[in-house]
């Protein structure tokens, strides 16, 4: 077998790093699109608040790990107090207009956004942050190849909490209740299934992954209130690519997503890193062009 030369090799390593920083990127993807999409499948509707959110909890996290907490205590406390909050925000402010126009909840959730925002701003400041990092600094080398233990960890992260949300949904009682009280309410209210509450929970859920995200990109992009908003667009074009109805299409979606954009942005020199987000857009306008229902999801059959 013919040897590589050693331009050949550093190309090889260079893909292969370079594949690795996109899984991880996409991983984050891959959380914030799962919430999005168990959103969207309970009501119909985009929840344009998930990514403040997300942003407003990992300021908790940190502020927790300012008082002393240990960093993955914090992070776990931090998860807690994401789901209940959930919970009880769409207990309060969209249990109330859960049967109202769809165009209604949308402007609610924007509200939200801008809420949360405000607010992050107001308590800590719009000056960046530096955030603690749950992963070593020191790289992980695999075969000859210097990985980043921060990608490595955000993947392996990332991917068990998906793995957990999934055996949650499939191998769960609460959790199919969840499915049926999302893709058949009326019937699943005439079987007794708390249609609500199941709601509820799959806020909970959501901002419990949306938190995820946010925990793992704040050491890479820094913690300011603002952090969020292009990780939305980037989650949002993972979930329309993957079907915006499909939990599995929010992840296959982040993973290709994150691993698209880190070679486009490598090996395109056009695109490099300032045009990335306006390729999530145009992927965004492709696919519900071409395919709306994106590579996983349903599609709307309507009669003429």
């Amino acid at each position: 077998m013919q040897a590589f030369s050693k331009q050949e090799e550093f190309h090889i390593q260079e893909l292969a790093q370079q594949v690795v920083s996109g899984l991880a990127t996409g991983s984050i993807f891959a959380s914030m699109a799962l919430a999005l999409v168990i959103i969207y499948r309970s009501m119909g509707v985009i929840n344009f608040a998930q990514g403040e959110l997300a942003m407003f909890t990992t300021f908790i996290a940190w502020q927790l790990t300012q008082q002393g907490l240990p960093l993955w205590a914090a992070f776990g406390a931090t998860i807690v107090i994401s789901f209940a909050g959930a919970v009880a925000l769409e207990r309060t402010v969209i249990r109330p207009i859960e049967r109202a126009p769809q165009l209604t909840v949308v402007i609610v959730t924007l509200g939200l956004l801008i809420t949360f925002n405000g607010l992050a701003g107001w308590i800590w400041g719009y000056e960046i942050k530096a955030f603690p990092s749950p992963f070593p600094s020191a790289p992980f080398r695999i075969g000859g190849v210097s990985f980043s233990s921060q990608d490595l960890g955000v993947i392996g992260v990332s991917l068990a909490a998906l793995l957990l949300i999934y055996l949650f949904f499939a191998r769960t009682k609460l959790g199919l209740a969840m499915r049926a009280a999302a893709l058949y309410p009326a019937e699943s209210r005439v079987l007794g299934v708390p249609h609500g509450w199941m709601l509820a929970l799959g806020w909970g859920l959501a901002a419990v992954m949306g938190t995820l995200s946010g925990l793992m990109v704040a050491p890479i992009v820094y913690l300011d209130p603002n952090m969020m908003q292009s990780i939305v667009v980037y989650a949002f074009a993972a979930a329309v690519l993957g079907g915006i109805d499909s939990p599995l299409g929010a992840v296959v979606g982040g993973l290709v997503l994150g691993v698209a954009l880190n070679l486009m942005g490598t090996y395109v020199d056009f695109i490099g890193t300032d045009l990335r987000l306006p390729v999530a857009f145009a992927i965004i306008v492709g696919v519900l062009v071409l395919r709306p229902s994106g590579m996983f999801g349903h599609r709307q059959m309507t009669r003429v």
